[in-house]
């Protein structure tokens, strides 16, 4: 409609009241706008109120959805936590039956073993034995035939055997189901000393294996500082003979390699500085001196033993011969 037809509008509704208005078409036109804006300006307010009406909504029920979720998320929690606890108790009972029925497998099988004839001992085998008997063995280890044979103690049986001098070592092994096996490790003689009309052998380590009436075909230690009560079978030597042990046996080391520690007889230690070996084939009485040098000493040994044969005598080897001395022989006289 056009700024004419609502003016002429107005005029006729003016006119149509029977009295003639003071008021213009301009003041009419603000005053309806200023209706029109008190509208807007109410409708604004309104919109706002719902605004903010649905802005607190929201956030209410923002905040009720997070104290769900909060809720929710905790009640997950409990329910795992109480899950675990489950799972644990029921991993625990299952180790708890598992025990209990292995243990009673070892129980019964233990049993079993202890009790059943089949495992009662019917064959002792003793190996690797030459200086003692089987029978010494077996009756020193305290196993019988007939027994059971997871009824001994191995530890004990071998700790027995070797009160034996000449056991070194013991092996024990069950056979199941009625077998034993007794392996040894023996020392062997390989010095004796002369003791109060008897021989005392010893090993390399210088543990006294046995002492006997007969001479066995072994070099003679003499002048050892051990006291004769100390000279029993499973005993060891002083450790003054100890450390001559040790020269004696690089003696016969370097002679074995020359192939003469075989014609040695007898080895007397009593001085340390003079080491005198006899070799009763070859006639001769060797005077070594101390223990320095003796590669070089026993080659001048050889030399003579080889040149002056058959003849009995001394060799005197007993000095320094790098700075001076000069090895030689005696004939006896």
């Amino acid at each position: 409609m056009s700024k004419k037809q609502k003016e002429e509008e107005l005029n006729l509704y003016h006119f149509d009241n029977g009295q003639e208005s003071t008021e213009t078409i301009d003041d009419i036109m603000k005053r309806k706008k200023a209706k029109e804006r008190e509208k807007r300006i109410e409708q604004r307010k309104r919109e706002q109120v719902d605004e903010e009406f649905d802005f607190d909504t929201e956030t209410v029920i923002g905040m009720t959805n997070k104290n769900k979720i909060k809720q929710e998320e905790q009640k997950k929690k409990e329910f795992a936590k109480q899950q675990r606890k489950r799972n644990r108790l029921i991993r625990r009972i299952k180790r708890i039956v598992k025990a209990v029925i292995l243990l009673g497998i070892i129980i019964g099988a233990i049993v079993f073993a202890t009790c059943s004839p089949i495992f009662n001992i019917q064959e002792i085998q003793v190996l690797n034995t030459n200086r003692v008997s089987a029978d010494t063995i077996i009756s020193l280890s305290g196993i019988n035939k007939g027994e059971n044979i997871f009824r001994f103690i191995s530890t004990k049986a071998m700790n027995n055997i070797k009160q034996n001098a000449y056991i070194e070592d013991v092996k024990i092994k069950r056979v199941i189901p009625n077998k034993v096996q007794i392996e040894v490790t023996e020392r062997e003689p390989k010095f004796s000393i002369p003791i109060l009309g008897e021989f005392a052998y010893i090993n390399t380590q210088g543990y006294i294996l046995e002492i006997a009436q007969n001479e066995l075909n072994l070099p003679v230690i003499y002048g050892i500082s051990t006291s004769e009560e100390d000279i029993v079978a499973g005993n060891r030597m002083c450790e003054e003979d100890l450390t001559s042990l040790e020269t004696i046996l690089r003696i016969m080391s370097i002679m074995k390699d020359n192939q003469i520690d075989s014609k040695v007889t007898n080895i007397d230690i009593s001085n340390k500085n003079d080491y005198i070996i006899y070799m009763q084939e070859e006639k001769k009485t060797i005077h070594l001196g101390d223990a320095s040098d003796l590669s070089n000493k026993i080659l001048y040994v050889i030399a003579i033993i080889e040149q002056e044969k058959d003849i009995e005598g001394d060799i005197f080897v007993n000095g320094d011969l790098n700075n001076g001395f000069k090895a030689y022989f005696r004939e006896k006289v």
